[in-house]
């Protein structure tokens, strides 16, 4: 009896301990400002709960009504990206990639990374790991080599596993071998039915072959933008069509190959939420599935959402958006991905944010002809040894550094003007992102445990406030 007496103090007064740490610590502020003044900076000043009242608007933040745990936040490491990274000095890309994967001083923390399954459109040109002359085939993958990505997206995976080994790890193919297709070419065409299994160990191989270079694939997505296939390189894939492969042919393989890497579908916009539902609705395709992946080029961020309430037992995944900027600017956009992306994904179920992409030369470069993307701005721009940090640099990094994989997204309400999201970390702490969408600067309440703090920020500023 006493023993029990004994562990209610004691429980009890540790309550009492977090509840008055919790109330009364300080909150720190890392800031970026609409006009460039300051760019995702910690501020000196920090702020207090305290118990007084005001009339100004309340964000009020509720750690026990919680929410989708999260995997991280990061960009896709495209084959440019990576060339970009590697021709840099030793020094110069130590320099710049422990500013992106460490944690530490003013470092980002990026803690999640797609890459491409073979070439994307960010690509100088169209490979595969198993290219054969038109009609010849390969069905049990013994040609195949991940030769193109051992010169760059390799080598810079291996320095970037050594900042962080735990980082996830997403591959995304853009098109199956062009000896596959209905079509001889890169764009667009559909998989061929008698190509099916020799696709599915093509992924196989791809994941055994990167576990042997020490790179964990953590998920795979089926098909980038499936219902895009007029990008180079590119596949027509319908949902029937990736229900059927998933079910017949690559979930059985990767029982059978001892595969645990998950498997996600759709990985397109947010207008078709019909496509990862309808693939969901079939039993046999879903036992495979960990969730569904989209992007914002079309339709609303509430449709991940409107998936996550048909299939709630299945995950939610927010793969690619570009996020550009004119650097000439004056001013920087920072609360439309701030509100669209950071925030409005993860409201919506999302685990992780990945923006487009994460680097480019000052011509956004390369990029494939017939159909690759000249406008993809990195987040960052590498000249040689310079580097110019961008839009998508800034965005990520506001959630990034302070919402560690393991955090949970927990209750806060949205006055309006002020769209935000918040989270609680593995350690215990609260992390709250702040968008001012409003057209004059902003006073504002932050409200935890029934005290308050309020804090001033700019029309278009975003402010990410920890305690």
């Amino acid at each position: 009896m006493r023993s029990k007496r004994l562990c209610a103090i004691l429980w009890l007064v540790t309550v009492l301990i977090s509840f008055t740490t919790s109330a009364q610590s300080d909150v720190s502020i890392w800031l970026t400002k609409a006009d460039k003044t300051v760019l995702f900076t910690k501020q000196k000043r920090s702020l207090k709960f305290v118990g007084a009242k005001n009339n100004n608007p309340t964000i009020i933040v509720n750690e026990k009504e919680s929410f989708q745990s999260i995997d991280g936040f990061g960009y896709a490491l495209t084959g440019g990206s990576a060339q970009h990274i590697i021709k840099m000095s030793p020094k110069a890309r130590t320099a710049l990639l422990n500013e992106l994967f460490a944690t530490d001083g003013n470092n980002i923390g990026v803690s999640y990374i797609r890459l491409t399954i073979g070439a994307s459109d960010l690509n100088e040109k169209v490979f595969s790991y198993n290219d054969l002359a038109e009609g010849e085939t390969d069905l049990e993958q013994k040609g195949f080599e991940l030769g193109p990505d051992r010169i760059d997206v390799i080598p810079v995976m291996k320095e970037i596993l050594a900042i962080n080994p735990n980082i996830k790890i997403m591959g995304s193919p853009w098109s199956p071998p062009l000896w596959m297709k209905t079509s001889y070419d890169a764009r667009g065409g559909m998989l061929r039915p008698e190509f099916y299994a020799a696709y599915a160990k093509y992924f196989v191989r791809y994941i055994q072959d990167m576990g042997k270079e020490g790179i964990h694939i953590d998920a795979v997505t089926i098909q980038n933008e499936p219902l895009h296939p007029g990008n180079n390189p590119s596949l027509l894939m319908t949902a029937p069509d990736q229900a059927i492969f998933i079910k017949n042919n690559l979930g059985p393989a990767f029982q059978k190959a001892g595969i645990n890497t998950k498997i996600i579908i759709y990985d397109h916009n947010a207008d078709r939420p019909d496509y990862p539902i309808t693939i969901l609705n079939d039993p046999d395709a879903r036992k495979y599935i960990d969730g569904s992946a989209f992007h914002l080029y079309g339709g609303k961020i509430e449709a991940l959402t409107d998936v996550h309430n048909a299939h709630p037992d299945k995950n939610i995944y927010f793969t690619e958006q570009m996020v550009i900027e004119d650097p000439n600017e004056s001013r920087i956009n920072i609360v439309s991905p701030i509100k669209r992306l950071i925030i409005g994904a993860t409201r919506n179920w999302s685990r992780n944010v990945l923006e487009w992409n994460l680097a480019a030369d000052p011509e956004n470069k390369p990029f494939t002809d017939r159909g690759g993307c000249p406008m993809c701005q990195g987040a960052v721009t590498i000249d040689k040894d310079k580097v110019t940090r961008n839009l998508a640099y800034y965005s990520v990094a506001h959630a990034s550094k302070f919402v560690r994989p393991g955090s949970q997204r927990i209750a806060s309400n949205e006055p309006q003007g002020l769209p935000n999201v918040a989270f609680k970390t593995h350690d215990g702490k609260k992390v709250l992102i702040v968008a001012n969408s409003r057209e004059k600067a902003q006073t504002f309440n932050i409200s935890f445990m029934g005290k308050l703090v309020s804090d001033t920020i700019g029309s278009g500023d975003v402010a990410t406030y920890i305690w």
